[in-house]
């Protein structure tokens, strides 16, 4: 499913994407992004290549790269945005996130409003 209004995907994430996806000679995966219970506030992303789309992911493409979410962790990245940052303290994709109410020093991890 198709479902661009909801999630974006930055310039800068899509041409990250698109580098990683090269370098593994995959025939275009999909970059999953997924939420899961855990990390330091409650909630932790997860990034990796997914080939496999369930009927039910919905599927946003920016910059020729496809990135899949399931339902479950699309009602808590709603109205975000995968970035991808390169700064001293390291290069990795972050999720800028309107439902998280804070979110750890790493980014990597995020609680919700009470």
């Amino acid at each position: 499913m198709t479902d661009s209004a909801s999630f974006c995907i930055s310039e800068r994430a899509a041409r990250r994407i698109g580098e990683i996806i090269a370098s593994k000679g995959d025939p275009a995966p999909a970059l999953r992004v997924a939420v899961s219970a855990g990390g330091c506030n409650g909630f932790q992303y997860e990034f990796r290549l997914d080939s496999d789309i369930a009927d039910d992911d919905h599927l946003f493409e920016a910059g020729g790269v496809r990135v899949v979410v399931d339902p479950a962790s699309l009602d808590l990245l709603g109205g975000g945005e995968l970035d991808y940052t390169d700064k001293l303290m390291g290069a990795h994709f972050v999720v800028n996130n309107p439902n998280a109410a804070s979110a750890c020093g790493c980014g990597t991890s995020f609680s919700l409003a009470g």
